[in-house]
């Protein structure tokens, strides 16, 4: 059966959020961030709740984390930390602005029971450069992850890693320039990998669906898919178009307030993913 004819079959996911109770842009730690422009507070936490909204609708989970005054980013809930098999990797951050994020993602593991919760040793910011491809961790590095922390992601969560180097400061992690599917499928942009990492995207992803930059530019990638349906800023038309021809339901959101912060679907959504029987 082609990808084209392909039967989808959604899968009920669990998420964890955090409300942008503070959001804002007081500084630029990426180049779609301006301080200077304005921010209506009210309007982003308005299309977050209508994220989340979508997520119950459509029968997924949704765990809330206390936002923290003064951590304007922690919305950006994928970067808190990756999780695997009730396994958790707590993110290290690259700038100050956002370091005091990964102790409340720790708190928050610890005092639930999670069983493994690692403190990084290197930079990493989760999902933003770690995306779950059925048993591989495609990793991203070039702009925030150090290259080092991917052994240490194999280390502590035990699956397999592949190493992808970003060369284009506009997507400067991998959840803007590559986005997952299903278990075996992915799309990305080509011209935001160095020449190796395409060739090994290649190999390994020969049918991907491949993104055009006016549908990356607008964080097109910036999506989150349960197997079926896959929620993408609703700017993205011509990818969704490409995605119903293989057989998804694309489901627009509009997350702009967020996006002036360099962040869209998938930054909001960090995905955990708990051990399976057997």
């Amino acid at each position: 059966m082609s990808q084209n004819t392909a039967v989808r079959t959604a899968t009920a996911r669990h998420y964890l959020m955090c409300r942008p109770a503070y959001f804002d842009v007081t500084y630029a730690i990426n180049p779609w961030m301006n301080p200077g422009k304005p921010v209506d507070a009210a309007l982003a936490v308005e299309q977050w709740e209508g994220l989340r909204r979508l997520y119950l609708e459509h029968g997924h989970t949704v765990d809330l984390i206390e936002p923290v005054e003064g951590l304007p980013d922690m919305v950006f809930a994928a970067n808190g930390a990756t999780v695997l098999d009730d396994r958790v990797l707590v993110a290290r951050f690259r700038h100050p602005e956002r370091g005091a994020e990964a102790p409340a993602y720790q708190e928050w593991f610890t005092s639930r029971g999670y069983p493994e919760v690692h403190a990084a040793e290197y930079v990493n910011e989760a999902e933003g450069d770690y995306m779950v491809v059925g048993d591989t961790v495609l990793a991203g590095t070039g702009f925030r992850t150090d290259p080092r922390a991917h052994d240490e992601l194999r280390r502590a969560l035990g699956r397999p890693v592949v190493t992808l180097t970003l060369v284009d400061p506009r997507f400067y992690h991998l959840d803007t320039a590559l986005a997952v599917l299903s278990d075996t499928e992915i799309m990305y942009y080509p011209g935001a990998f160095a020449p190796d990492s395409l060739a090994t995207l290649r190999e390994l992803h020969p049918d991907a669906l491949l993104v055009r930059e006016e549908d990356a530019l607008v964080f097109g990638l910036n999506a989150v898919s349960d197997g079926l349906r896959v929620f993408l800023p609703d700017t993205a038309t011509v990818l969704a178009a490409h995605l119903r021809d293989r057989g998804f339901e694309p489901v627009g959101v509009d997350l702009s307030e967020l996006l002036k912060a360099g962040g869209s679907v998938k930054c909001c959504t960090l995905e955990i993913r708990h051990r399976t029987a057997g």
